[in-house]
């Protein structure tokens, strides 16, 4: 055997030993396990994905370009809970937004590849289909920096202070995976491998996201079912959380629902409302250190202003508010009757509520027995909400 040939075959030998030692490919799965690039011979029968009906909430207004069916659903979650979306195979979606924690992280702020912290609190996604609104510009995110999911849904990957990676690596190892091709083929009729891009995942995981729709929980049992009451505590937070809603004369009013009550998700969902809620003192717009919608929109009386979230399963989410400052809904509670922090732009619920500075500690711990019966844990061990990469054979159908 010549020279050159005996050294291009160690080499070879080489490449071989390195990537099968990559610890990254008990992840990714093999690179390029089959020639070709066709994928006509996979069936592609796309199915429309049936919504259950669910108390109180309406039906979701879905995108016209992104229909949500069983087959993209389906991809959807396999991606959610795919590490290799990242870097270095480290953290997926399901990473920051764990099932038995309303989709959030228990963290202050979100935690990235090597341990790096991110800037805001992780989001709950459950009801986040119901946060699009077609005619809104900014519809996620706690500063509203985005109008569709699937748009949001793009940014974590190449995020420095998430996943670190790049799109164009991810189509690369998505095309060369042993099973994406063929769940691509099933959700969308691609017809090649080089089809497999960015815009596809990003669809794919907004199907799957739409899904994560929660409306059991005791407050639903009490508004839907006969024969089911809150108790005289819970009754009295629900009445306190109402206030003047209710219609009626009220002696206290916490002014929770004029934030939390437009829509059955206890939030302004329908209208995407944000606002400045006194977390921070601010003499002039200019002052706020994190600016939250105004650096979205560029108008300096957006400034200090963020999302009016949901309170359904508020209080499986702690730590709360964009930068996860509070502990515990006591910590919560505490802020709002304190009046918060003067600023030019703060909410006139705290600037003008002088019933709110009158809560008791009673009166308080009535609400927060209110706020935990939004609380569902009915979705916990949902099979398919769950991350199908920790059963034995995850890929078989």
């Amino acid at each position: 055997m010549s020279r050159p040939l005996r050294f291009a075959l160690l080499i070879f030998a080489l490449v071989g030993i390195i990537i099968a030692c990559d610890p990254r490919n008990e992840i990714i799965g093999p690179i390029s396990p089959t020639p070709g690039d066709g994928l006509d011979t996979i069936a592609y029968n796309p199915q429309a994905y049936q919504f259950p009906v669910i108390n109180g909430l309406p039906a979701m207004q879905i995108p016209t370009d992104n229909p949500v069916t069983v087959a993209g659903v389906r991809l959807g979650k396999y991606l959610f809970y795919e590490k290799m979306l990242s870097i270095d195979s480290s953290i997926s979606c399901g990473s920051c937004h764990k099932q038995n924690k309303a989709f959030t992280d228990g963290f202050p702020k979100s935690i990235g590849v090597d341990g790096t912290v991110g800037l805001r609190n992780s989001m709950s996604l459950i009801n986040i289909g119901y946060a699009w609104r077609p005619n809104n510009a900014h519809n996620f995110m706690w500063d509203g920096k985005f109008r569709h999911l699937e748009e949001q849904i793009l940014a974590p990957v190449e995020n420095p202070l998430e996943m670190k990676n790049t799109w164009e690596e991810v189509e690369r190892r998505m095309r060369g995976h042993a099973h994406y091709p063929r769940l691509f083929r099933q959700a969308f009729g691609i017809s090649t491998k080089s089809e497999i891009t960015k815009e596809l995942a990003a669809k794919a995981l907004a199907q799957f996201m739409r899904t994560l729709n929660s409306a059991d929980s005791k407050y639903d049992s009490v508004e839907f079912r006969a024969f089911n009451y809150f108790t005289d505590e819970e009754q009295r937070g629900y009445e306190l959380f109402l206030g003047d809603i209710l219609g009626t004369i009220v002696t206290k009013d916490a002014e929770c629902a004029h934030c939390h009550s437009f829509s059955r998700n206890f939030s302004t969902f329908a209208r995407n409302n944000f606002s400045n809620n006194g977390l921070d003192s601010a003499v002039t717009f200019n002052d706020f250190i994190d600016k939250g919608l105004g650096n979205v929109t560029n108008i300096p009386s957006d400034n200090g202003r963020f999302r009016e979230v949901t309170l359904r399963n508020i209080g499986l989410t702690a730590p709360y508010m964009h930068d996860g400052r509070f502990a515990t809904l006591e910590e919560v509670l505490n802020h709002y009757v304190s009046g918060g922090h003067p600023s030019p732009n703060v909410a006139n619920e705290l600037a003008s509520a002088p019933t709110l500075r009158t809560l008791s500690a009673g009166d308080k711990q009535d609400i927060i027995a209110f706020l935990k019966t939004l609380t569902d844990t009915s979705y916990f061990n949902k099979a398919e909400w769950s991350d199908p990469f920790l059963l034995p054979d995850p890929w078989v159908e």
